[in-house]
């Protein structure tokens, strides 16, 4: 196994699904036999309260961690015992490509991903939030970041997103996840959509395309 790697989930505004992203992406990991753990860096504590409505007979399968302060404080965390074991740490950031928290998670992270609704709001919001990713790789040349579509409907205006993204500067990740029942149930139970049956199974198929292409960014491999 390679050394640890940390993945920052990154917006500039809410309701693009950055906690989902991370709880469904933590979930496809250590199903995979990846030792991972989750960085909740947002003031809302939403990956928190995820994990804390799980059934205690059934715990969500990664650690969640409240990280709070400034880089420094983020980082002695980040060493503490459950995340220093961790093969890869998911930073669940805050909203706001402005908060303290947001950019102590640049300058740590190894990879970014930025997940993207298709609307143009969502669109506009990208480019400030790809500016400051693009600007924090220019001085890290190491740092990794790509678009993840999310929440995605056949409709024709989700297709002329993904046309425009591809003229992004970022790449887009080669995973796309839909608009699904599936992943707000999972959010109520405090699991995720490994743990909701056959029901989920076209849930399940797009969230093992994102571990693939997380596990291939990182190159965090087995």
């Amino acid at each position: 196994m390679k050394a640890r790697r940390i993945v920052a989930l990154l917006s500039q505004k809410g309701g693009v699904g950055k906690t989902t992203v991370t709880m469904q992406l933590a979930a496809g990991l250590t199903g995979r036999g990846y030792r991972v753990a989750i960085g909740d860096l947002d003031p809302q504590e939403s990956a928190s309260r995820w994990a804390a409505s799980a059934d205690p007979s059934s715990p969500f399968p990664a650690p969640v961690g409240s990280l709070r302060g400034g880089q420094e404080d983020i980082a002695r965390s980040l060493r503490r015992a459950g995340m220093a074991s961790a093969d890869l740490i998911l930073l669940d950031c805050p909203p706001s490509i402005e908060h303290g928290h947001t950019l102590a998670a640049l300058e740590l992270a190894d990879v970014v991903l930025l997940p993207v609704v298709p609307s143009p709001t969502d669109l506009w919001s990208t480019r400030a939030a790809e500016r400051l990713v693009v600007a924090t790789m220019a001085r890290r040349p190491a740092l990794r970041g790509a678009l993840l579509p999310n929440r995605m409907q056949r409709t024709a205006l989700a297709g002329d997103v993904l046309e425009v993204l591809r003229e992004f500067t970022l790449p887009v990740l080669d995973a796309v996840l839909a608009q699904r029942n599936a992943y707000a149930q999972s959010a109520v139970t405090g699991g995720s959509v490994y743990g909701l049956g056959r029901a989920a199974e076209a849930a399940r198929e797009e969230v093992e395309r994102l571990v693939s292409a997380v596990v291939d960014l990182t190159g965090v491999k087995k």
